[in-house]
Order: structure tokens, then sequence, then C-alpha cells
């Protein structure tokens, strides 16, 4: 009998270089100074980056590396002379970013900055809109963090309906692969578990969650198994 082969899991050594690799070729890591460790295919990063954007941006190219099972950030930002502001431009800059996103209905959000730090309050119909009024925000200079408090209106939609929907949109973004995903609801709150092949596509799948009207958090603990 002719025996299977199955693939090989990739060595944390080939992890790390991969990573360091990834953080010089990505250009939006900006002059960032990045210790990176690898433990059991877990990326641990320590360092300081001059924005939030920066830290965004090497979390993001980490976690698009094969082999990578999860990101822990340990990193700091600290503004420098190119990326500090005061936070009166901060929360100019707030104000016209969410003003000018055509996604965002009827401008419900708004933002307050205190040291570098935005506050985003309001109220949405989705958690996907929730979390894309955050993202234009991450990539002001100036800002340390965003505290995103803005809240998802109700939907009279019961749960099973709500689960039912959202496990049709995972199976026409997944196909036979959405099966392995698991959905759960309660109270709005929709958790996904099961196995992912990639980051990407925990994302994706996370976004498919939280695009269904009522969903006011989504709890994402599908792992990452190349192997899957």
């Amino acid at each position: 009998m002719r025996a299977i082969m199955q693939p090989a899991v990739k060595p944390d050594e080939r992890v790390l270089a991969d990573v360091r690799s990834e953080l010089e070729w990505d250009p939006f890591v900006l002059d960032a100074e990045v210790e990176v460790e690898v433990h059991g295919g877990i990326v641990t990063l320590r360092g300081t980056a001059n924005s939030l954007a920066n830290r965004d941006a090497i979390n993001d190219a980490a976690h698009r590396v094969h082999g990578v099972l999860s990101v822990v950030d340990c990193l700091t930002v600290q503004p420098d002379a190119s990326t500090v502001r005061t936070d009166d431009d901060i929360e100019h800059a707030v104000r016209d970013v969410l003003r000018w996103d055509a996604h965002q209905p009827l401008i419900r959000v708004f933002g307050t900055v205190r040291c570098g730090i935005v506050t985003l309050r309001g109220s949405v119909d989705t958690w996907t809109q929730r979390c894309d009024a955050e993202c234009p925000v991450r990539q002001l200079a100036g800002v340390r963090a965003v505290q995103n408090r803005v809240a998802v209106l109700e939907s009279p939609v019961a749960c099973d309906t709500m689960r039912f929907q959202i496990e049709q949109a995972i199976e026409r973004h997944a196909g036979p692969a959405g099966r392995r995903v698991r959905v759960g609801v309660d109270d709005g709150v929709v958790t996904l578990s099961g196995r992912v092949n990639s980051w990407a596509e925990r994302k994706t799948l996370e976004r498919i969650a939280g695009s269904m009207e009522g969903v006011r958090d989504v709890r994402n603990t599908l792992a990452i198994d190349p192997l899957a």
C-alpha cells in the first residue's frame, strides 16, 4: 500500500526568518525596530512603533506569513517628530474621515481625543460598520490607541434565524470548507469556532458574521490550522 505523505509543519526557525523578511518587505512598516520570537508557530512582537497605523502594519505583516498560528502583540506606540499631533489636530482629522466615509450611515459616529487616544461613540446598524468606523481613525498620525464604544442597534431577528443566515453566508463564501466552522448566537453575540487554514480566512469569516444586522459582537475562537 502506498503511504500517504502528510505536509510538514513549518519549523519555527523558518517562520522567524519569513516574518523578519515580511517586515522588511512591507512598505507600510516604517522605521520600526521590532524584536520577533517564535515558539510553536506563535509569534511574539516587541518594540516601539511611531504610530498606531505602523503597529497595525507590523501585526498584519506577521499574520500574513504561512505557518504563523497566532501573534502576541507586545508593541508600544510612541509618536515621533514625524507623527506627533495635538489632540485638537487629531480630533479635526477624525471628524473629517468619518464625515467623508460613504459607508457610515448618516454620520452617526463621532470621536473625542485625549492624550492621543481616540474614543468613538454613536450607533450603527451592524458590527461590521462598527469596526469599519475604527479603521480610518487608526490610520491617522498621532493616534496612540482607539477605544471603540459605538453601539450596534438591536434587531428583532430571532437568534435561530440569525444563526441560519450567518451559516448560509459562510457557506456561500467558503463552500464545503465552511462546514468546519460552527456558529453560535446568544443575545446578539456571535461565537465562531472550528478550524480555518489562514489568518485571512479567519478575518473574512469574522467580517461575514458581523455583517448581519443585530449582531452586537463577534467572538472569534477559530483556530488556524494550515493542515486542515
